[in-house]
C-alpha cells in the first residue's frame, strides 16, 4: 500500500464505529461528558437523571460544533461515568465525532479486585492481566457493565498518583502501554510526581515515543522545570489540558500562551494538545463549567494575538490529534 493510500485508509476508533481521520477537524483531546466519582451513582442525594444528562451534554456539545468543533476525546476511561449508550446517542443527535477511552487510575481510585488478587500474599496485579484487560476493550469492544460489548476505545489512559506513582500504577502504566502498542492506539499517561520518569515506564515497553500522550503538563511544577519542552523533546505529545482552569496547581492562560509559543518556537509545534478538561455533567464532584468550545472561541484568538500563526493553530487542533488518534496497524515481521 502507498503513502497515500494509507493516509486515505487512516481511521479513528469512535462510540460510532470507525470513521476517516480525515474527518475529525478540530478536536478537544481531554474532556469529560459525564464524570461520576465511582460509588456516587449509589448515593441518595445524587441525581443521574438521564433525560436532564442528555439535554445538558448536548445542548454543549451543538455550541462545541457550532463554534467549528468537530471531535471530542472523552478521557474519563472505564470507571468515571463512561455511558456507551448515551454517548453513541450524543453523537448521533449532535454530529460530534465522540471517542471514548479505556484506562484507569490512580490506584486510590481501583477496586480492591484489582489490588489483592487471591494470592498469598496479596500482590497487585501484573502489568500483564492490566494488558488484558484493557486490550480486550480495543479488539473486542468496550463493555457496558453486566451487559455487552460496544464500540472499540479510541485511546487508553492511565493516571498516576500526584505523590508518586505506586509499584500497581507502574503495572498499570506498562500494561496500558502494552494494549496500546498491540490495539494500534495512542496512550495518555497523567503524571503523578515526576513526568519523565512516569513517561520511561511506558516507553520502556516498546511503544514510539509519538504515541504517548503526557497530560497534565500545564501544572505549575511541570511548567517551573521545563518539562513540556524535555517531553516533546523526546518526543511525546505535551498537552496544555486544563486552558480555562486558572486554578491552583496550574498556570494561568497567558502562562498557557507563553508556553505554547515557546514550544513553537523550539521547533515543538507538532507535540502541542490543547484542550480543557470540562466536565459536561458532573456527579460526586465538582463541575468544571467551561464550555468544550472554550479553546476555540477565547484561548486560540489569544494565541493569534501573540503572534502564532494560523498554520500552527490547525497544527495543534486539527493535525496532531489526528495523528495521535488514528489507530495504526500493528506491524508485522
Amino acid at each position: 500500500m502507498s503513502d497515500a493510500q494509507a493516509h486515505r485508509n487512516a481511521a479513528v476508533n469512535t462510540v460510532l464505529g470507525p470513521v476517516e481521520s480525515e474527518s475529525l477537524g478540530a478536536v478537544a483531546i481531554h474532556e469529560s461528558l459525564l464524570s461520576v466519582v465511582p460509588g456516587a451513582q449509589y448515593a441518595f442525594d445524587i441525581s443521574l437523571d438521564q433525560a436532564e444528562i442528555f439535554e445538558k451534554i448536548s445542548a454543549k456539545l451543538r455550541a462545541f460544533k457550532a463554534a467549528g468543533g468537530s471531535t471530542v476525546v472523552d478521557a474519563t476511561g472505564m470507571f468515571h461515568g463512561r455511558d456507551l449508550p448515551l454517548l453513541e446517542a450524543l453523537a448521533r443527535s449532535t454530529g460530534v465525532n465522540i471517542i471514548a477511552s479505556t484506562g484507569m487510575g490512580p490506584e486510590e481510585n481501583l477496586g480492591g479486585y484489582f489490588l489483592t488478587p487471591q494470592t498469598n500474599p496479596p500482590t497487585p496485579w501484573p502489568a500483564e492481566k492490566f494488558a488484558d484487560l484493557l486490550g480486550q476493550e480495543i479488539t473486542e469492544g468496550m463493555v457496558v457493565p453486566r451487559l455487552e460489548r460496544r464500540a472499540p476505545a479510541g485511546l487508553v489512559i492511565s493516571e498516576a498518583d500526584r505523590s508518586g506513582i505506586t509499584p500497581t500504577e507502574v503495572s498499570l502504566f506498562k500494561g496500558s502501554a502494552r494494549a496500546a502498542l498491540a490495539g494500534g492506539l495512542a496512550l495518555s499517561i497523567r503524571w503523578g510526581a515526576d513526568a519523565l520518569a512516569e513517561l520511561d515506564h511506558v516507553l520502556t515497553e516498546g511503544i514510539p515515543a509519538d504515541r504517548v500522550i503526557v497530560a497534565d503538563l500545564d501544572r505549575t511544577d511541570a511548567v517551573a522545570a521545563g518539562i513540556p519542552a524535555k517531553v516533546a523533546a523526546r518526543g511525546a505529545y505535551v498537552a496544555i489540558d486544563h486552558v480555562g482552569q486558572n486554578v491552583d496547581g496550574f498556570i494561568d492562560d497567558a502562562a498557557r500562551v507563553a508556553l505554547v509559543v515557546e514550544l513553537i518556537a523550539a521547533g515543538h509545534a507538532n507535540r502541542i494538545l490543547l484542550s480543557s478538561n470540562a466536565i459536561g455533567y458532573a456527579a460526586g464532584c465538582d463541575p468544571v463549567e467551561l464550555p468544550f468550545e472554550y479553546v476555540l472561541t477565547t484561548f486560540v484568538p489569544a494565541l493569534k494575538a501573540a503572534g502564532v500563526a494560523d498554520q500552527d493553530v490547525n497544527r495543534i487542533l486539527v493535525d496532531n490529534p489526528r495523528e495521535v488518534l488514528t489507530v495504526r496497524a500493528k506491524k508485522t515481521a
